[in-house]
């Protein structure tokens, strides 16, 4: 795939017909911030959470997405953070920057329902001329400079918990549908809702051993529904193994560390088994949390979400 006007022209063709896809997680269960507001305050603590994926390895122009979160409560019903998506395919680059907001209300003793809202800007940049290629008409103006556009775009969520036990998540994270640049008509980076939908459970295999089913379903507007399913074994409070399989286009494997009590990273591998598998075979993803704890207790239970 050395001649990269294939690709950008395919990325070209594939925004103007279906608008563009919202990136996709492995560990989108230690990133739910990202995809639900409603997420926003609910570990109790200043939450900060970095992701870094690499899809399709080895092709050229293939997606790289690094998201950063950063949250916290604010009394005891109320969630604010801050969300940054950063989304580059071939010359295309898109950055969302939203302020987050959550407010929680009781549900019996323990579980909890929280509404989230979020609102902010998505800033769209087209490079092109910076990957210096051939065009099919190299005097077309539209070829010859980088094209930038800002747009507003709004969000929200709800998410339904039990502390350490469960949780089912509801949320739309780009509401409004918008297009980022209209050349002579041609739509090119258009944005179209994406709904979300992720659930998890906790079961206690033992003391020292859990295991943990999740499943997230994404539906863009006029495209097929894609869903994940994932098992993982979190062991000692220490380790977490799991597999999972996303529909029509890969297994994963992926593994993480509670380094310490408010310190996890992890990392996921995906082994590519749909048409794509002819350039490429897979796709890489890690991750940091770190939890800042403001509580007076002297322990506190390992987040598992």
């Amino acid at each position: 795939m050395k001649n990269l006007v294939i690709i950008i022209f395919t990325i070209l063709c594939a925004f103007q017909v279906n608008a563009q896809q919202d990136p996709q997680y492995t560990q989108y269960m230690y990133n739910m911030n990202i995809i639900n507001p409603a997420y926003t305050g609910s570990t109790e603590s200043l939450a900060v959470g970095a992701l870094y994926r690499s899809q399709w390895v080895g092709l050229d122009g293939g997606p790289e997405t690094f998201t950063f979160n950063i949250h916290s409560p604010v009394g005891k019903k109320v969630g604010l953070g801050l969300s940054i998506i950063a989304d580059q395919i071939g010359p295309v680059k898109e950055t969302n920057t939203y302020v987050d907001f959550s407010y929680t209300i009781p549900v019996g003793t323990v579980t909890k329902l929280a509404f989230g809202v979020k609102g902010g800007f998505t800033f769209h940049d087209i490079a092109i001329a910076e990957w210096q290629i051939t065009t099919i008409d190299p005097g077309d103006p539209f070829f010859a400079n980088a094209i930038n556009e800002t747009t507003p775009n709004v969000g929200a969520g709800v998410y339904f918990y039990k502390p350490s036990k469960y949780y089912i998540s509801v949320s739309i994270p780009n509401i409004l549908n918008s297009v980022h640049i209209n050349a002579n008509g041609t739509k090119i980076g258009s944005e179209s809702e994406h709904a979300f939908a992720a659930a998890g459970y906790v079961f206690d295999l033992s003391e020292n051993f859990k295991l943990k089913p999740h499943t997230l379903i994404k539906y863009a507007f006029d495209t097929p529904i894609s869903y994940d399913i994932n098992a993982n074994v979190f062991m000692y409070d220490i380790v977490e193994v799991g597999v999972g399989y996303r529909f029509e286009d890969s297994f994963s494997g992926m593994i993480n560390f509670q380094v310490m009590d408010n310190l996890r990273i992890g990392y996921a591998y995906d082994a590519i088994q749909s048409d794509l598998d002819i350039v490429t075979n897979s796709s890489h993803e890690i991750f940091i949390n770190f939890d800042l704890n403001f509580s007076s207790k002297v322990s506190r239970s390992p987040r598992y979400f």
